[in-house]
């Protein structure tokens, strides 16, 4: 194991305070000795641990971002895959959960390194959720006055009914994230979804289209 990944470990389970350079290069198997060589003091393997976590959230975000379906067509399992995805790879993998973690229990010490990590990652969510909403929401799948209002509001709706399991550092089954996406997706359409035109209903004006 790297010692990157090894202090992750340590700091995930014991917090800043509570980690030991002894623990993390016994984790990594290594001396303590080389540790001090790569990086001079405990808050410096910190700050770097921090940042490496930090860059693979934030590039499994962006991957899942580009996944978001844009067919008005099935919109609701659409909707509902990517929001499996969203939780799955980016909210309650190890990574999102280490990160949250820290940020309560860090958080006041190190303020402006979570909040970079807010800004490039979670912070930039609610904006490319919210310009992708819009794509769908002009082809008329979507009747949205504020995107950035719905694009938080999918967060939270895709979240909502795993908070108190990923609080307590459980990670849901594939059938308990599918759930909690088809639950979320399902109240978001009934706030947003656009009017539906039954098959039936576009017959006769296709019908005179052509005629």
């Amino acid at each position: 194991m790297s010692i990157l990944d090894a202090a992750a470990d340590v700091f995930c389970r014991q917090g800043f305070a509570g980690a030991s350079i002894d623990e993390i290069a016994a984790v990594a198997c290594v001396s303590r000795q080389t540790i001090y060589n790569h990086y001079r003091e405990k808050e410096t393997l910190f700050v770097a641990v921090v940042e490496d976590v930090m860059n693979r959230a934030n590039a499994m975000l962006f991957s899942v971002l580009s996944s978001f379906p844009e067919n008005a067509d099935n919109l609701e399992d659409g909707l509902t895959a990517f929001a499996v995805r969203l939780n799955k790879n980016c909210i309650c993998n190890h990574d999102g959960k280490f990160l949250r973690k820290l940020v309560q229990t860090e958080g006041e010490r190190y303020p402006h390194l979570f909040e970079s990590w807010r800004q490039q990652g979670p912070g930039k969510l609610t904006t490319t959720l919210s310009a992708l909403l819009a794509r769908v929401a002009h082809k008329g799948a979507l009747v949205i006055d504020d995107f950035d209002v719905a694009a938080r509001q999918f967060v939270a709706l895709a979240n909502a009914d795993l908070q108190m399991m990923t609080l307590f550092g459980e990670t849901p089954s594939d059938a308990e994230l599918e759930k909690a996406a088809r639950n979320a997706v399902r109240t978001f359409l009934k706030a947003y979804g656009g009017p539906v035109v039954e098959k039936d209903e576009r017959q006769p004006k296709l019908a005179a289209i052509v005629g």
